[in-house]
């Protein structure tokens, strides 16, 4: 079986979140299930660079833009369709805003003609590479559905939401410069409150719908959950699902990584303790292994309940906690954090930005990780804490609540927890999950069964391959 997934980014070319990293692992893992899967992405500078064995395989000269082609090549493993337009994609940093940090203006454009590129292959117009199935990632790739109804091509489609609230939502006078007919303006079509809706298109169209957590394709189908689209996912509940996602073991190998002081597995789970002291001289912090070590990896936003952080911080250090923060995000939060690191040196350490090689060792050094969500689809930083040994706390929202086992006392007998979970999401309940985890830090051998219960876990992208491949064959055959 042929499958196009189709991305705005993939892990390792080009990462702005966790989409990069799905987008790059899953195509790896399916291959194990038998699938031939090609990945169509822009031509970033990122991505031009690294692709090897290079052939231009179609002219689509004026596609939304000036010139154009679709090239075909193979870059970090993977063999890639890349939409070689450099007037829409050969722009230096992020892919999605400009040097101001306010969105390209041409958006709308850009993964228009992504998807346009994916509905023409997924019509089996590329020689030698005809998909059964077009599988689209967010908002960024919504319209390809759209574009294969109004163009009378059938492929399977699967549209896969990694987050409901980016939705992708461009003025309607653009209808006819993206190349959709007048008859598709209309709430049965990509309209979506007087704007063009790309996730909403593609909601709309593909053949299946997946999440990337149970709890998350739940959740969506409410008032309160689903971003005003609750009614359209309602409407097609029979066809959404939630695949919960995994992590690539390659990459995320404590036994092997490269970017930790000293590395580790189960049985030589001591070792972490050079990583903590690691962690704690990059971040400025007192050089103390008695100290519970909270981490934190994540966007600096509301959503990531970085405000409760800020919040609970005096409460963290009344515990003789310390915290090391390596996110970047919303101007507040990061000046509140500053701010809370030069009032506590040694105490808080924190670098904004985007730091891989830091990522993994706060994973690594870190004994606690810290995820306040107020709504997250899967997270992945939580599936990494639990691979490394950083036990996580966390909201009991989408994907964090179907990865982590609370530690309450039946799942402690049981000898099956491997974190903390609180909920309401809000700062007292998050307060009291911090002493919960101070309580249980000062019982080592507790702990450290925790810890192992990670270790343990299956967070691998095996199983969710399989229902991904299950997935695809129903719906090529229907």
């Amino acid at each position: 079986m042929r499958v196009l997934s189709v991305a705005s980014e993939l892990y390792p070319l080009v990462k702005t979140g966790g989409l990069a990293d799905v987008a790059g692992a899953l195509p790896l893992a399916l291959a194990e299930e038998g699938l031939a899967v090609r990945s169509l992405v822009p031509g970033y500078p990122a991505v031009t660079a690294a692709l090897e064995r290079v052939e231009d395989v179609h002219d689509v000269a004026g596609l939304l833009g000036g010139p154009a082609r679709i090239l075909s090549g193979q870059a970090a493993g993977h063999e890639l369709l890349v939409l070689d337009a450099p007037d829409l994609f050969a722009r230096a940093g992020d892919p999605y805003r400009g040097p101001d940090g306010h969105d390209w203006p041409d958006n709308a454009q850009r993964f228009a003609a992504l998807a346009r590129a994916a509905a023409w292959i997924g019509a089996g117009r590329l020689p030698g590479f005809v998909p059964h199935v077009v599988h689209a990632h967010d908002w960024q790739a919504g319209l390809a559905p759209a574009y294969l109804h109004y163009g009378g091509a059938r492929p399977g489609t699967v549209m896969t939401v990694h987050n409901l609230a980016f939705q992708g939502q461009f003025p309607a006078a653009l209808l006819d410069v993206l190349g959709l007919p007048a008859h598709a303006f209309t709430i049965d079509g990509v309209e979506y409150h007087g704007a063009i809706g790309y996730l909403k298109a593609g909601l709309r169209f593909a053949d299946r719908i997946t999440t990337v957590s149970p709890t998350y394709a739940a959740e969506i189908t409410t008032p309160e959950g689903g971003m005003g689209l609750d009614g359209l996912l309602r409407g097609r509940a029979g066809l959404v699902s939630g695949i919960l996602n995994g992590i690539d073991l390659r990459v995320w190998n404590p036994g092997t990584d490269r970017h930790l002081a000293a590395r580790f597995d189960l049985a030589t789970i001591d070792a972490r303790a050079a990583n903590k002291a690691a962690l704690q001289e990059r971040l400025g912090l007192a050089r103390d292994p008695a100290a519970l070590l909270f981490g934190v990896v994540t966007r600096l936003t509301w959503q990531k309940g970085m405000d409760l952080l800020l919040a609970a911080l005096p409460t963290l250090l009344d515990h003789g906690a310390q915290l090391a923060l390596l996110g970047a995000g919303d101007r507040a939060l990061e000046e509140g954090f500053g701010g809370a690191a030069a009032a506590h040196s040694g105490r808080v350490g924190v670098r904004i930005g985007h730091d891989e090689p830091l990522a993994h060792l706060v994973q690594g050094g870190a004994d606690a990780l810290l995820v306040p969500s107020r709504f997250e689809p899967c997270g992945l930083t939580q599936l990494c804490g639990l691979r490394y040994g950083a036990v996580p706390l966390v909201a009991r929202v989408g994907g964090l609540a179907d990865t982590v086992i609370d530690a309450n006392e039946m799942a402690l007998a049981a000898g099956v927890a491997t974190g903390l979970q609180f909920a309401p999401v809000g700062l007292t309940a998050f307060e009291l999950a911090l002493a919960r985890a101070a309580a249980l830090w000062r019982d080592q051998s507790t702990w450290r069964g925790l810890q192992r219960n990670g270790m343990t876990s299956d967070v691998g992208w095996a199983r969710p391959a399989r229902r991904y491949a299950a997935l695809y064959r129903e719906v090529a055959a229907s």
